[in-house]
């Protein structure tokens, strides 16, 4: 790999930009009609996936600059692993990587490199590196540098696997502005020949999907007394924690005099189901006049309302 002079000086500390005769190992993307990138691609466009070192990767390119970063009038090239969220909690991979530009004139590469040839290192928090400052927008359309040649240009990339290793645990919480969403479930309970437990069918809240539990002859603490009700997050993920505030409501359906109760909890895999063992005495729900149970029909309600998710990185 041999050093040339370059027309232009990259506005990036540390960036190390020799050039290459040969071209990118592991992935090459062509961008024609780069002006429509430009652009339609909402400030940034990522590749196909390729494979590298055991891994999934795939390019992104910003074309007008990386704005999160207050990149401006040049071009960023970053690597991003791709399935990384599906990767064993705590891991850690360390790269050695190259970016490629091709100067179409010349018909060789720009390499894009640590300046001191540092690893780096990719992880649950952080799964994307590169370079902010590629090049400048006004040299990188010039095409007396080659890069952009007939609105076409070439990138590249190379991915070498170093080290990788499961670090200590590492959780994230991270919280949502999730609107209160109300569920009514219309269930029949015979008064005779009541059943141990009902359920809803699923509903989705929160962007997580829930069930009302009923336990018609109670449940816990309310057993043989009351009416239980509990809500059930339907499917939890083994490493998350879901912070949901709750109310679960017996609905009286002639005088609106309800029967209700509050509640906060963290929902997850090993305890999925929070409620309320004593929620109405069944000696009140069946008492027709109260309007509890119409023709044996009880409407539950339940209000939910996320709050945050907690899972593992």
């Amino acid at each position: 790999m041999a050093t040339l002079n370059l027309k232009f000086e990259p506005d990036a500390a540390g960036v190390s930009t020799p050039f290459s005769n040969s071209p990118p190992t592991h992935y090459i993307l062509k961008v024609e009609s780069f002006s429509s990138l430009e652009r339609h691609s909402a400030g940034r466009y990522e590749s196909g996936q390729f494979d590298a070192g055991g891994y999934k990767w795939k390019l992104v390119v910003y074309p007008n600059g990386y704005k999160q970063k207050n990149v401006d009038d040049h071009i960023s090239v970053y690597l991003e692993m791709a399935g990384a969220d599906l990767l064993q909690t705590g891991w850690e991979v360390f790269v050695d990587f190259r970016l490629f530009l091709l100067d179409q004139n010349k018909g060789i590469y720009l390499v894009l490199q640590d300046a001191n040839l540092n690893k780096m290192c990719l992880h649950g928090a952080m799964f994307e590196v590169g370079f902010d400052r590629v090049i400048p927008l006004n040299a990188f359309t010039d095409s007396s540098n080659g890069y952009l040649i007939n609105d076409t240009c070439v990138f590249g990339a190379e991915v070498f696997v170093c080290k990788e290793r499961r670090a200590g645990k590492a959780e994230r919480l991270y919280t949502i502005n999730s609107a209160m969403y109300k569920h009514p479930w219309k269930v029949y309970i015979p008064l005779k020949f009541r059943p141990e437990l009902l359920e809803s069918k699923p509903f989705f809240a929160g962007g997580q999907t829930w069930e009302i539990r009923l336990y018609p002859k109670g449940y816990d603490k309310g057993k043989d007394t009351h009416v239980s009700v509990y809500l059930k997050l339907a499917n939890p993920e083994p490493a998350s924690k879901i912070l949901t505030e709750f109310t679960l409501r017996i609905v009286d359906q002639l005088n609106g005099k309800h029967f209700f109760c509050k509640g906060c909890e963290w929902f997850c895999a090993l305890r999925p189901s929070f409620g309320f063992s004593r929620l109405i005495a069944f000696d009140i729900l069946k008492q027709l006049d109260k309007g509890f149970l119409v023709k044996s029909n009880c409407l539950v309600e339940a209000e939910v309302t996320v709050y945050g998710i907690f899972t593992a990185l």
